[in-house]
């Protein structure tokens, strides 16, 4: 029946092509954290953004997602911070400086450039049960292939890391971007399913977790879409850029875009 009904309603779309066209979009821009928080296991590390070349390249950046003419800009902040939506007012207002976070500097300033009245806060909290992964891998004979997973994350972020330090902000969050990396950071999180046994998952749990985390965040972007042609830009690290793309493919109800096809428009 639910088959019946999702073919249904291609064929609908594809007799009224305007409709189609009227989807709300969604375009998810994985980023590292500009300002090196560090609360990630495996952290890019970022020189200043402050610095004269990189507001440059910040600049091109914002010209580059001005092409996909967002309607609503969100953010990872959490969903019930209320500060997020006084600091983009005095901004706006000329009253407060952007910081080195990449929320500041992609997010307030797109949407300033945009003339929105607010940013969109999205983020929602979860747990992330490492430590018990890491404890089941010790008692289990399993902290070498343990050891051999986190060394290919390692891998990667110190690939990341070299690459930024001899290109643009665009070209970093362009590779970052890529279907590749989002699939190779999903499978990331399932090199971790092996880890666990009936009445233990310890592994199978930390995927759930995540998966739950973001599925949440989703059901918040999910909720601007609230007018059929609305294009919703979400400024988010790049861990979570996999499973939000999965989850906005995945839905019927929106049409998932990405930073490369901006590129092949022209300016």
């Amino acid at each position: 029946m639910h088959r019946l009904l999702f073919l249904a309603a291609i064929a609908f779309t594809s007799a009224f092509p305007a409709l189609a066209q009227s989807t709300p979009e969604v375009l998810i821009l994985g980023s590292y954290h500009m300002a090196n928080p560090g609360r990630d296991l495996h952290n890019v590390e970022a020189d200043d953004v402050l610095s004269a070349r990189r507001q440059r390249e910040i600049a091109e950046l914002i010209g580059v997602l001005h092409r996909f003419r967002p309607t609503k800009v969100a953010v990872e902040v959490h969903v019930r911070d209320r500060t997020i939506a006084e600091r983009y007012a005095r901004y706006r207002a000329g009253g407060y400086q952007l910081t080195r976070n990449e929320t500041d500097q992609i997010g307030l300033r797109l949407a300033k450039d945009l003339e929105h009245a607010a940013v969109h806060p999205v983020d929602e909290d979860g747990e992330f049960p490492y430590l018990r992964l890491l404890n089941y891998a010790k008692a289990n004979g399993l902290q070498a292939r343990f050891d051999s997973i986190q060394a290919a994350v390692a891998a990667v972020v110190a690939a990341d890391n070299e690459f930024l330090r001899g290109h643009t902000i665009l070209e970093m969050l362009t590779r970052m971007n890529t279907d590749e990396a989002a699939a190779r950071g999903m499978a990331g999180y399932y090199a971790y399913v092996p880890f666990g046994e009936p009445w233990e998952y310890a592994g199978p749990e930390l995927l759930a977790r995540w998966f739950e985390r973001n599925i949440k965040i989703y059901r918040n972007i999910r909720a601007l879409a609230t007018f059929p042609g609305d294009r919703i830009l979400v400024v988010m690290g790049a861990g979570h850029l996999g499973w939000l793309r999965q989850n906005v493919a995945n839905d019927p109800s929106v049409r998932l875009r990405t930073i490369a096809e901006l590129l092949d428009r022209p300016r």
